[in-house]
């Protein structure tokens, strides 16, 4: 009962109005050495730069259960669409509807998840409870936990870091944000891992040979040397990083190159298959890919998201202090992927579920013969890291319905490694617990106050009675686990935009 009253006292505060702001007008929403004027328009009264460029995203309708209960999806660990989001809201610009992924909004935080038990790389959970934003409906969240490593568990590492030098990532906010990155990572690596450092501009160079990071001043004083100019060379360089990761490759190592680039893709290979391919030909050979956007105003968002699904990899936007440290220190173990082309079915009992829609992950669909071809690619999970996903169900009408009742079946494919076979986890959802009192976790309540905060971003014809002030009070009531404040950071922004 205790979770339900939560639930319902929430509603009944956003319904009368009795929300709580914190005005910070004048201030910055974001803390930290790269600080960005909270501007005038939260909602668009300030122009957006133009340049940007973001896929069409088309919102997932609502499927009828009975013509289609089966639904498929890749994981998605990336988490750039967020950090854009929080760089545009904190500048006082709009947030364009192609550039919200409510998938990376929900996967850029960890949730408090059980670790994987025996020899499982991953483990599965799920949760039901009431839609905040239809009380007719019902909310599924889905939870997936990579393994954690322990600090002799973690392979050595041989990084390429390719870094654009071109005029367009001059200022502290771009290049002088990724050295400083590059140095806080630096510091917490083994000093047995490996590090290269290519640049290109108008042309490409091998700035650093691979070096033991045991030899610091030695890589310190080539990230010394990255200053911006010129045009873009962006596919070359890619090459050469690929090239210069095989050259180290040890199949017992973690081989990555880590991109860092506006996606300014303007010289070079410029055709995006031809791209697509050469970063798929180097990720079947075990070199996976890490892609870091900065900057506003010229960001190729659309071509880095392809190039880093296309490469095993992740896209992170970084657009301060930090999350510089959230990407290269109090997350970096992600960068070691222990969950590979992991991917989700869910099947739902036609007599209990009369329709559902996943709310995100649009351009991660795939069909149901998918899930068990081993040979179909899918997304990476990095070790500790956790996927969230969530389903409105709308109930069909069945009162006596046997409480032991499997509602939905959760299934969860993976690999330990790209060349392995596929291991499977099974989940089922009891119709009983969407009947239930019992209580709800943090977890639910953030998960869906995110959800909400997107799809009112997005002005969404699915939004319900979903406003920013039920936002607010859904992350206020999952802020138990928040062990770096990342929680606490969103809540600070949703409550600038109620004050507005």
């Amino acid at each position: 009962m205790k979770s339900m009253k939560v639930f319902y006292a929430i509603i009944a505060m956003v319904s009368v109005g009795m929300l709580t702001s914190c005005s910070t007008d004048g201030e910055s929403v974001y803390v930290g050495d790269a600080q960005y004027p909270s501007g005038e328009g939260i909602y668009g009264e300030v122009p957006m730069p133009g340049g940007n460029r973001f896929d069409v995203v088309e919102e997932n309708p609502f499927v009828n259960t009975k013509d289609t209960p089966v639904s498929t999806f890749s994981v998605d660990a990336d988490g750039a669409s967020y950090g854009i989001m929080r760089r545009l809201l904190a500048g006082g610009y709009d947030v364009p509807k192609n550039s919200i992924r409510t998938e990376e909004y929900l996967n850029y935080f960890t949730f408090d998840y059980p670790a994987p038990t025996g020899n499982h790389a991953a483990a599965i959970n799920a949760e039901i409870g009431p839609c905040p934003w239809n009380e007719e409906h019902q909310l599924l969240r889905l939870g997936i936990k990579g393994k954690e490593l322990a600090e002799n568990e973690v392979p050595l590492a041989n990084y390429v870091f390719l870094v654009d030098v071109s005029g367009s990532m001059a200022g502290y906010d771009r290049l002088g944000m990724l050295k400083t990155g590059l140095k806080h990572l630096l510091s917490k690596l083994n000093p047995n891992d490996r590090i290269s450092l290519i640049t290109y501009s108008g042309e490409v160079q091998k700035l650093l040979e691979s070096t033991p990071v045991k030899e610091f001043p030695k890589i310190e004083e080539a990230i010394n040397k990255l200053t911006a100019n010129g045009s873009t060379a962006g596919g070359e360089a890619m090459k050469m990083a690929y090239e210069e990761a095989l050259a180290n490759y040890d199949p017992e190592k973690n081989n990555r190159v880590i991109m860092g680039t506006d996606g300014d893709f303007n010289v070079g290979v410029t055709d995006t298959k031809e791209l697509l391919d050469m970063v798929k030909t180097y990720a079947g050979k075990g070199i996976y890919l890490t892609c870091l956007g900065f900057g506003i105003g010229n960001l190729n968002d659309s071509m880095m998201e392809q190039v880093s699904n296309a490469g095993n990899g992740t896209y992170n936007y970084i657009d301060c202090e930090n999350e510089i440290m959230k990407v290269f220190v109090h997350e970096r173990e992600r960068f070691v992927s222990v969950a590979n082309d992991a991917k989700c079915q869910i099947t739902f009992d036609s007599t209990l579920v009369s329709a559902y829609r996943l709310i995100g992950y649009e351009n991660r669909m795939m069909s149901s013969e998918d899930f068990e071809d081993d040979t179909k690619d899918a997304g990476e999970i990095g070790a500790g890291q956790t996927i969230t996903a969530l389903y409105e169900i709308v109930p069909a009408s069945k009162e006596q319905a046997n409480p032991n009742q499997t509602l939905a079946t959760f299934d969860f494919r993976y690999k330990k490694s790209l060349d392995g076979s596929s291991l499977s986890l099974k989940h089922e959802i009891r119709f009983e617990e969407m009947n239930s009192e019992h209580e709800r976790t943090p977890d639910f309540y953030f998960a869906a106050g995110v959800a909400v905060h997107g799809m009112v971003l997005r002005d969404s014809q699915y939004k319900g009675n979903a406003t920013s002030e039920m936002a607010e009070k859904l992350v206020e009531a999952g802020l138990e686990f928040d062990p770096h404040g990342y929680r606490a950071e969103l809540l600070q922004l949703i409550r600038k935009i109620n004050a507005k």
